[in-house]
């Protein structure tokens, strides 16, 4: 029988008596000495254990953002810092842990290949980090100058070279704590790293998956309690979307026992439950909450308290983060264009949905591959897993055209047929109708469709190095309308503008690697480039009244 977390400590006392999602604003009304009153403090315990403060998905969101009307705020990696001294200073023992996908994602941390966001994490002190999927985007060696540069270590279980077949990084890591209890922490990196990275960044790897994935777990439960762990944590960069199943957080934990606490990230959503008798908790993500669990002899901290009533900043870590984001500021501050109104590229809605920001983007693939190339595509395709942030109302900046396209993608205008064109975006539109949702889902130009989002999605066959499975029946779901201005045909041959990323096979457009391998697409400006060019040529710096609204280029059924 399993041995839920109460349990755990058979040879000592028990172990942990709560477990808890918190904002760091919780975490300081827990904290004595910090200057701040009015603040209720938790139990005393009789004989202080560990505070475990953990972060995932940051992406480069390591400033403090204040809210502003439907603006969310976000806590600055300073918190952080900060938050690890109020805990240490009364009495407890403290790991600082993240759960990957630092080192990418915003301009802060982007133009430096993700090499300030490790300098942020060693100014805080953090003691262990997973790998995450977008750890993967700037490539291997970039990976390498990470762990030279870290003061802590990187780790992935289920990370293999292929040619080798040995594990690509430390799996695991033990901590000996005040009081002699010894913690191991093991990592995992999400399978669907294959098409949510630039494939050709990690076709050198193996990414462990399904019953794979178990054994890789069940592993390094049996190695640490083997080196004497008396708690075993996972740190997972996996999360829970429907289209990365079996190899998700919640279905681990039904198949793994032994892991007494699961920290998740890759997903973005805010989570804290137990499954199979094991704390599962994930933050969000963009530092909108820090996560702390608190486990010691007393009452158990259980607090959980909305961004914005926490201002503990460590100075030192505050400083290094100011002066990085100044350099990028005036590397990137310089306003080439202004909307009179937001363009919506929130992770919620681009990815189940056309939003304006999605048509302008395709818009202006549109115009730019036509610009760079001197041939004319019939049609632009996005995925939205490429769109990373909206336009605010305002001026817009280099700074804010890069915050939306950082993975500077080449956009390339790839020959296909129309059956290919079908397959993928039936494939790609798979989750619509489901609760949860992939950055696969097409933003589009140059054509019209509808999902028919009752019909369910039927998988066949698995696409080679993917975890995606193809559509078994094209067409049951997706129906084209037009394609350049003419009525779909599955014969027809059409040029599609899109990004080099998809054309290698990424996300579920394994339909467009094939196109590409049967002739190589015509090379492209970079998507910001093209940002850049449509909105100070066509749009003449001003964004046109019609992108205030979708155009309805996509149409689903419900």
């Amino acid at each position: 029988m399993k041995q839920g977390p109460i349990k755990l400590m058979v040879t000592r006392r028990n172990f942990i008596k709560g477990v808890g999602l918190l904002s760091a604003s919780a975490a300081l009304a827990a904290c004595s000495g910090n200057g701040q009153s009015g603040k209720s403090t938790p139990s005393a315990a009789a004989s202080p254990l560990l505070a475990i403060i953990h972060t995932n998905d940051t992406h480069g969101h390591d400033t403090e953002v204040k809210t502003e009307g439907d603006v969310a705020g976000n806590f600055s990696m300073a918190a952080v810092a900060q938050l690890k001294a109020d805990w240490k200073a009364k009495g407890y023992d403290v790991l600082l842990l993240d759960v990957g996908d630092a080192t990418q994602g915003m301009p802060l941390v982007d133009q430096s290949k993700g090499e300030a966001g490790i300098a942020f994490m060693n100014s805080c002190g953090y003691d262990l980090m997973a790998v995450g999927n977008h750890e993967f985007d700037h490539g291997d060696e970039q990976i390498t100058r990470f762990e030279q540069e870290a003061n802590f270590p990187i780790i992935s279980a289920n990370v293999l070279v292929k040619e080798t077949g040995e594990p690509r990084f430390t799996a695991s890591k033990t901590f000996d704590l005040s009081d002699g209890t010894k913690v191991g922490i093991f990592g995992l990196t999400t399978p669907s790293t294959l098409t949510t990275s630039m494939p050709v960044m990690v076709e050198k790897f193996t990414f462990l998956g399904g019953e794979d994935l178990f054994n890789c777990a069940r592993q390094q439960v049996k190695d640490l309690r083997n080196k004497g762990c008396d708690l075993i944590i996972c740190l997972g960069h996996l999360g829970n979307q429907e289209a990365d199943a079996p190899s998700t957080s919640r279905e681990l934990l039904r198949n793994v026992e032994g892991i007494d606490l699961f920290l998740d990230g890759h997903d973005h959503k805010l989570v804290s439950e137990e499954v199979n008798g094991t704390p599962l908790i994930e933050t969000g993500s963009y530092m909108a909450n820090i996560g702390l669990v608190v486990i010691d002899s007393g009452a158990p901290v259980d607090k959980s308290v909305a961004y914005g009533t926490y201002d503990g900043i460590d100075q030192p870590t505050q400083a290094i983060i100011d002066q990085v984001n100044d350099q990028v500021k005036g590397e990137l501050n310089v306003v080439l264009g202004h909307t009179k109104f937001t363009m919506d590229g929130e992770r919620a809605s681009i990815r189940t949905r056309e939003t304006n920001l999605g048509d302008f983007l395709c818009d202006a693939i549109m115009w730019g591959t036509e610009q760079s190339s001197g041939t004319k595509p019939d049609a632009a395709l996005c995925n939205s897993g490429g769109i990373r942030a909206s336009v605010q109302e305002g001026d817009i900046s280099l700074a804010s055209i890069k915050a939306v396209f950082p993975f500077a993608n080449q956009m390339l205008i790839l020959k296909l047929t129309g059956d290919q064109l079908l397959k993928a975006l039936e494939a790609s539109c798979q989750n619509i109708g489901l609760d949860s949702f992939i950055g696969a889902f097409p933003q589009v130009a140059g054509m019209k469709f509808t999902i028919d989002s009752t019909v369910p999605y039927e998988k066949g066959d698995t696409y080679p190095g993917s975890t995606f499975a193809a559509p078994a029946a094209p067409g049951a779901r997706v129906t084209i309308e037009q394609v350049g201005g003419r009525p779909w045909s599955a014969t027809d041959t059409y040029l599609l503008a899109t990004l080099d990323f998809l054309c290698q096979g990424g996300d579920t457009y394994y339909e467009f690697k094939q196109a590409a391998d049967l002739e190589s697409p015509i090379i492209c400006d970079f998507d910001y480039e093209i940002f850049a060019g449509f909105l100070t040529g066509p749009c003449n710096h001003e964004v046109p009244d019609v992108y205030e609204s979708p155009q309805d280029r996509i149409a689903i059924l419900q």
